[in-house]
């Protein structure tokens, strides 16, 4: 029953461990799990500042349940942080871990969210709003110099963060084209190269002025050779000649890059607040560098290109998860028919806005 306890949140674990006071029956010789049985059942186990904790005294077929008093005040700051289209999908997967805690015990026989029968909710379906050119420009000027490359990578070319931060200077094509082939990504606290997300190595085209850019960048800011283990902390060691280090050479950190240079200048650009003094930066997750992404996406799309090729140079698994999280944002087919209906007769010398 400890390891149940453990794996609730807060106060939560006090509510189960009225649970725990009672004695139990043993296991049947059928290798059915224990019941808890009350000594001497009272309707409410407990409402002090725990879940209240309903016991039934319905027999072997009913397991205690939560009431329905509200979560203590752990819970509710977690739910609360968390966004709405997540909350289903969090709360899910706290109650699979307790009742995992539960089959490691012996006191359930499996986990009833893991049947076949029982689907984990799904986030909610939010629309993708991109940048506009103007903000992802004033992002990039509100980064320290030897970070506002970064921002030419993943709105030209789509990158991922960990992909941009592993970017080697020999991924970089002579031909037009930028060859994604590792990230640098964090496991148990240390920082490793993997391949890319679901190991879909790729091909980006690459425009000559993002080429450009990032020869200036490495003028300035030389390649380092930076060595890290190979998918585990463990692993072989491996090393690349990194495009973007931080200020001592070394691969970056996430976690530092976002709170010291991304956010401040998320906060220049004028897409976040800026801090009361003391404070820190307001959550901005769907302003992360993955925003850069969905800019790249939405320029394509709206310059026609089609979402089998948008879907590779994205790196997705699946044309049809691109085209669930962009169609909103393809030109509508009437509107591609007026432009090609427009442009033939230009191109014929029939413009009447010219003839007038």
């Amino acid at each position: 029953m400890g390891r149940v306890c453990s794996a609730l949140p807060g106060s939560m674990a006090d509510g189960m461990g009225a649970l725990h006071a009672h004695r139990y029956e043993p296991a049947a010789s059928n290798g059915a799990p224990s019941i808890p049985v009350p000594t001497d059942p009272p309707p409410e186990a407990r409402s002090d500042g725990g879940l209240p904790v309903q016991v039934s005294t319905q027999g072997r077929n009913s397991l205690a349940a939560p009431g329905p008093a509200p979560a203590p005040k752990a819970q509710r700051g977690r739910a609360q942080g968390a966004s709405p289209r997540l909350r289903g999908p969090l709360i899910f997967d706290a109650v699979s871990s307790v009742l995992n805690a539960a089959v490691d015990d012996r006191l359930l026989a499996s986990n009833p969210c893991r049947a076949r029968s029982v689907k984990a909710p799904r986030p909610a379906p939010t629309r993708v709003h991109p940048w506009t050119a103007g903000q992802v420009f004033g992002v990039r000027a509100g980064l320290p110099d030897r970070y506002q490359g970064t921002v030419d990578v993943g709105a030209r070319c789509g990158l991922r963060q960990g992909e941009i931060f592993g970017l080697a200077d020999d991924n970089i094509g002579d031909l037009g084209w930028l060859y994604v082939r590792q990230q640098v990504k964090k496991v148990r606290g240390t920082l490793v190269y993997a391949p890319p997300k679901r190991g879909k190595l790729r091909d980006v085209p690459l425009d000559p002025e993002v080429s450009a850019a990032l020869g200036e960048h490495m003028e300035r800011f030389p390649p380092v050779d930076v060595t890290l283990p190979w998918l585990t902390p463990t692993g072989p060691k491996v090393t690349h000649r990194l495009v973007f280090t931080s200020g001592i050479g070394a691969a970056i950190w996430s976690q530092g890059f976002n709170d010291q240079a991304w956010k401040p200048a998320l906060a220049s650009a004028g897409i976040i607040p800026v801090p009361e003094k003391g404070e820190r930066y307001a959550a901005a997750r769907e302003h992360g560098m993955h925003a850069l992404r969905h800019f790249y996406a939405s320029v394509l799309l709206d310059a026609g290109e089609n979402i089998k090729a948008l879907s590779l140079y994205l790196g997705h698994s699946d044309p049809g998860f691109t085209l669930r999280v962009y169609t909103h944002l393809m030109p509508s087919s009437e509107t591609r028919t007026r432009k090609a209906i427009s442009a033939m007769f230009r191109a014929a010398g029939h413009d009447r806005s010219q003839a007038a």
